[in-house]
């Protein structure tokens, strides 16, 4: 078993849903983690289907959930924007951008396939400096609600099971397979160096 927990990010494109399930409950599970987003902006559902509702990353939760509170309660109460924020804000003040962040982390589990390519890109075009590996795993979670706290408790079992490894670098092509055949998912990995 490693000497040090893991330390461990978790990517979704806001960091609103998916990566702040998983953020909190890898977090009441004793898990050293972090979450961020990869996108430009953090875009959350409008009143409009496609007409997001747009904020930029310096924008806590709690201006976000004032925001929405204000334009329209009812209706951000009803698709459950405003339960997420709540939580949100509980863990941490706001959304962080992945590209923005220069801490070093041993696993980096990313909720989609177009999140992973943009972290991958984003390690591979920093300089590196301390050659630490860092290995980037990507298992796809629709952003709703209810597969976001399905993924993460999926992508708990894997924390843990990674943590427990004797050997991570050697084994980790071994124990992702073996999680694949038990969830039915494909997981993507591939290392990177800081």
């Amino acid at each position: 078993m490693p000497s040090l927990p893991l330390r461990v990010a978790v990517v979704c494109l806001s960091n609103q849903n998916r990566s702040m399930e998983a953020h909190n409950f890898l977090k009441r599970r004793g898990i050293s983690v972090r979450s961020f987003g990869t996108g430009s902006y953090v875009k959350l559902p409008g009143r409009k289907p496609h007409k997001p509702t747009v904020y930029d990353f310096q924008t806590t939760y709690g201006q976000m959930y004032e925001d929405l509170l204000k334009k329209d309660k009812a209706f951000y109460t009803h698709n459950g924007i405003l339960h997420m924020l709540n939580r949100n804000k509980r863990i941490k003040p706001g959304p962080e951008r992945f590209q923005n962040c220069k801490d070093m982390f041993d696993l980096i589990l990313t909720c989609e396939e177009r999140v992973y390519d943009l972290v991958v890109e984003d390690l591979n075009s920093r300089e590196q400096e301390t050659c630490q590996l860092v290995h980037v795993i990507n298992v796809d979670i629709q952003d709703n609600y209810e597969d976001a706290t399905i993924g993460s408790f999926l992508l708990c079992d894997l924390c843990q099971c990674l943590q427990e490894s004797e050997d991570l670098d050697n084994e980790i092509e071994e124990l992702l397979l073996v999680f694949e055949e038990k969830t039915g998912k494909a997981f993507l990995h591939t290392v990177c160096f800081y």
